[in-house]
């Protein structure tokens, strides 16, 4: 269990806004209440890593969410490049086995995790179909995804919270980390995620470190709505 006296781990805010000042004051709101942050593709263009550098300076958790997915040789470069300068506490890839093998080389000694992604918590087995995805329910494939990427080489995964038990019964899933972002409170809107449930049913599913954004820096009061949500996970 976590230290009670500490920000609760595995609680991760994504900040997910406009530019970096903003999720700059965001950070310093939650200062004291929460741990770790998710920077994600969205902060990219107005100094995104420079903020998780100062982040981690500060002594956050950083989770780094670049899904990364490309040819080998560049995710490499990628990996190498992320966890040499910035060393994120987590870096995310898509979970295609030669992306997670490439990922892990490239990554190295360094401490960083890395996470696959197995299917975006936005989607549904309709956007699979448009996207020419192998049929099969919605759980199977994530737990298959899972399973090639920690054979890959995978530190952990990120999946929803529907399919963390899944998962977490894998024999390759023991020591692995399981990241489930469409984690909303009870009673929140589920916005663009598709395949959400509550930060305590994700917990209690498997899940290790949670993931969420709008419920929190939406809120009028950020650090009450954290501090509300890490009361529903103690």
């Amino acid at each position: 269990m976590p230290d009670p006296r500490l920000p609760d781990p595995r609680l991760i805010v994504g900040l997910d806004l406009d530019d970096t000042p903003a999720a700059r004051a965001m950070a310093s709101r939650l200062s004291g209440v929460v741990s770790a942050y998710k920077i994600g593709l969205g902060l990219l263009h107005d100094g995104g890593l420079g903020l998780a550098a100062e982040l981690k300076a500060a002594g956050a958790d950083v989770f780094l969410d670049m899904k990364l997915f490309d040819i080998p040789a560049t995710v490499e470069r990628a990996a190498r490049g992320l966890t040499a300068t910035l060393a994120p506490d987590l870096l995310t890839v898509h979970g295609d086995p030669y992306v997670v093998r490439a990922a892990v080389e490239g990554r190295g000694d360094a401490p960083t995790r890395i996470l696959a992604v197995t299917i975006l918590t936005a989607l549904d087995r309709a956007d699979l179909d448009a996207a020419l995805i192998a049929p099969g329910a919605m759980s199977d494939i994530v737990a298959e995804r899972a399973l090639r990427a920690f054979e890959a080489g995978a530190d952990g995964v990120i999946a929803s919270p529907r399919e963390a038990a899944r998962i977490r019964a894998l024999p390759q899933a023991a020591g692995r980390l399981i990241v489930t972002p469409g984690v909303r409170p009870a009673g929140s809107e589920a916005h663009d995620q598709k395949r959400v449930a509550t930060p305590a049913a994700a917990l209690a599913a498997g899940a290790d470190r949670i993931v969420v954004a709008r419920p929190i820096i939406a809120a009028a009061d950020p650090a009450a709505a954290a501090r509300a949500l890490l009361a529903e996970i103690a």
